[in-house]
């Protein structure tokens, strides 16, 4: 086996501890599942793992040492690295004896990939571990919860710009632009880190006025046109105007684990309507903040939610209105779009460290949306708020 020593770069920037923590909790989700090993190389699990990407693969024995297969970057250090030039080299480099089962992320990797893979262990059943992987990060560490608190910081230090950077005459591009342009210069990534096929953005979205109001073919909560076909998805282009609503929904990623806020301005007094459905959202949340406790399903969040907007008289609008979402919340780390999933038809029971973001959102049309989204910490307690920006709606100069 290779080992390489270089003290200035490591591979592993977790903690023993930290790592331990996370391997026990994949390892048991294996041994729930009857998976013998699991190999990984989607960015988001290894970066779980290991604190960092690398382009190679992770081998999860559920006992034994954890092997790092890299094909780059090179000169990382630690124990336990392999480098190789393509996945059969795995194997053929150290003798793995072939596991009974081996866990493959079938979720996230091509058709061709998970065919290949399977070959290098002839012996082994090859099984979906996506579920394992899903499950483990769905429940966040003192340590993983801390790096979202800190961008949640960093997130409502953005928001908080955001009033002075609105002039006269601004279309809800150039709005998005300094907004993104502030977000970068307060150490956001960029990286909006999605699982799965089904959504794509650039560093989120801002929905001015009747553009809310736009069917989009993601599965986001808001829709918008977008300026391309390509990409049909959030501002359009036009110019904000007077009796508009603004919704701000943009990337809160300044420590590789996301936070996701979304916050309602309006230039000018906008109609009554609206502001009643702005104030059932705050409303929604309050309710929910109490209710969500660990043990508490997740599809009773969503129900609670809809009766609210219901007996207000606002269903009709909630969480869209030519198009609805049919969820109002997820959870939140690497990826935006983690688990558990607040859904009507959800099978997921909160549990004690789950981060997850509860967006209940009103499209009032030829105003645009409004609503508010937090990101929160589940505990035992009920719901820690991680995004703690004033939630009325603010309102920009004329």
């Amino acid at each position: 086996m290779a080992i390489h020593q270089n003290p200035n770069n490591k591979l592993v920037l977790l903690s023993a501890d930290e790592q331990r923590r996370r391997l026990d909790r994949v390892r048991q989700l294996m041994s729930d599942s009857n998976i013998d090993a699991i190999l990984i190389s989607d960015n988001a699990n290894t970066y779980y793992i290991t604190g960092r990407v690398f382009a190679g693969y992770v081998y999860i024995p559920i006992q034994g040492e954890v092997v790092y297969f890299i094909k780059r970057p090179v000169e990382l250090s630690g124990d336990n690295i392999v480098y190789i030039r393509k996945p059969e080299n795995i194997t053929e480099t150290i003798g793995l004896n072939a596991p009974a089962t081996i866990g493959l992320e079938m979720d996230v990797t091509s058709y061709s990939a998970i065919q290949r893979l399977s070959k290098i262990f002839p012996g082994s059943e090859a099984v979906n571990s996506s579920s394992v992987m899903n499950r483990a990060r769905a429940v966040k560490t003192e340590v993983e919860v801390d790096m979202i608190r800190r961008s949640g910081i960093a997130h409502e230090r953005v928001y908080s710009r955001i009033p002075h950077l609105f002039r006269e005459g601004m279309s809800d591009i150039e709005l998005q632009v300094e907004i993104e342009r502030v977000a970068r210069l307060e150490g956001c990534l960029g990286q909006f880190r999605i699982s799965g096929d089904t959504m794509e953005l650039f560093m989120g979205n801002l929905l001015v006025g009747p553009n809310a109001d736009n069917p989009s073919p993601y599965d986001f909560a808001m829709g918008g046109a977008g300026i391309n076909p390509s990409l049909p998805v959030g501002a359009n282009g036009e110019e904000i105007k007077p009796g508009e609503t603004i919704m701000v929904d943009m990337n809160g990623d300044f420590t590789g684990y996301m936070t996701d806020m979304t916050r309602t301005f309006a230039l000018g007094d906008i109609e009554s309507l609206a502001l009643k459905a702005h104030q059932c959202s705050i409303d929604i949340h309050d309710t929910l903040k109490t209710m969500a406790r660990p043990g508490v399903e997740a599809k009773s969040l969503y129900e609670t939610a809809y009766k609210m907007a219901k007996d207000a008289g606002l269903e009709r609008f909630f969480m869209g209105h030519r198009q609805h979402a049919g969820f109002i919340g997820h959870g939140v780390g690497i990826e935006i779009n983690e688990l558990p999933v607040i859904a009507p038809r959800s099978k997921d029971i909160l549990q004690k460290g789950n981060v997850i973001a509860i967006e209940p959102k009103f499209v009032i049309p030829n105003v645009g949306a409004v609503g508010i989204e937090n990101t929160y910490h589940v505990t035992d307690d009920g719901l820690e708020c991680l995004t703690n920006s004033p939630e009325q709606i603010i309102y920009f100069d004329v």
